[in-house]
């Protein structure tokens, strides 16, 4: 007898994931943070669900219960956590996906390992060009597409819409009393626009962005905007840890990253979480944080073993 197919992922068959929430917040004693006496706290959202990790859980799942089982075409580079979490939700919970990737260069070449995950998945890959990509959003684009895919539900490039950031208000409340300062890495800004909106009173919210570029306040302006009608929570950027850019990563990023991971235990994810934790840890030495004060690092993601931590990457949504 053929399996019963899982039907559209409702409220029942998210649950049916089982993540793990609300996720874990753990307290970590390193002596950078205590000289100055603050506190550094991990929020373990990477332990969420182990396809579905972190951010992407968050910002995935409002808007897969929208799409309510049909087919979703998105967008992301050629390592593209977005990409993989979409295509993994799809093989997972039975809905078709079609991935649009920058650069049609890479249609010929093997495809990396990112990319081959979210194809095993189930992802339809469709590679278009640098100029098309950056007009994603044309009517005239998206219509093309969706002409050769069929009729989809469209997410943006990291997931990050008004949905998303509403998603994202659910970190910002389980952290509510826990730390006076709540930082997460940022791609397109639609973690930090919920987080910041979660968030109680006196409480602020911190992102360090990932890329170059310093349009990612207007981003996250834009998404409160859509989200909830206008600003929401209290909110900066620290734009002086990207490392060059958008994946771009150094000896001196892998060699902090390596010994965070001796002090702690913890597996840092290199393009993401390790500008984090370098950022913080930076920040905390030159006072940023007062005397007393507590600090949630939002660990979004886990190393990938598929990947080199040093490789050349060039592209990834967040």
């Amino acid at each position: 007898m053929p399996a019963t197919p899982p039907g559209p992922p409702g409220p029942s068959g998210l649950s049916r994931l089982r993540p793990v929430l609300p996720s874990p917040l753990l307290p970590v004693e390193d002596d950078r943070f205590g000289r100055y006496g603050v506190r550094l706290l991990l929020k373990r959202d990477d332990l969420i669900h182990p396809d579905l990790p972190g951010n992407k859980w968050r910002k995935l799942a409002p808007n897969l219960l929208a799409a309510a089982g049909r087919p979703v075409l998105t967008f992301g580079g050629a390592y593209s956590n977005h990409l993989r979490a979409t295509a993994a939700a799809g093989r997972l919970l039975g809905f078709r996906t079609v991935g649009v990737v920058r650069g049609d260069e890479l249609a010929h070449r093997p495809l990396n390992p990112t990319l081959a995950r979210c194809a095993a998945d189930g992802m339809r890959l469709h590679f278009v060009d640098r100029r098309t990509y950056r007009a994603k959003a044309d009517p005239e684009v998206l219509a093309g597409l969706l002409s050769a895919h069929g009729e989809c539900e469209v997410i943006p490039e990291g997931g990050s819409n008004a949905l998303a950031a509403q998603g994202c208000t659910e970190l910002g409340h389980e952290l509510r009393g826990r730390a006076d300062v709540a930082a997460v890495a940022c791609g397109t800004g639609g973690t930090l626009a919920g987080l910041a909106a979660g968030l109680a009173p006196g409480q602020r919210a911190l992102g360090v962005p990932v890329l170059r570029g310093g349009f990612l306040g207007d981003a996250v302006r834009g998404l409160q905007q859509e989200a909830f009608g206008g600003p929401a929570g209290d909110w900066s950027l620290d734009e002086r840890f990207h490392f060059g850019g958008y994946a771009r990563t150094t000896p001196a990023l892998h060699a902090f990253a390596d010994d965070f991971e001796d002090r702690h235990g913890l597996p840092v994810e290199r393009l993401y979480v390790a500008k984090l934790l370098h950022a913080l840890t930076t920040l905390a030495g030159e006072g940023a944080f007062p005397a007393g004060s507590a600090v949630a690092a939002v660990i979004t993601g886990r190393p990938d073993p598929a990947e080199p931590s040093g490789a050349p990457q060039s592209d990834s949504s967040r």
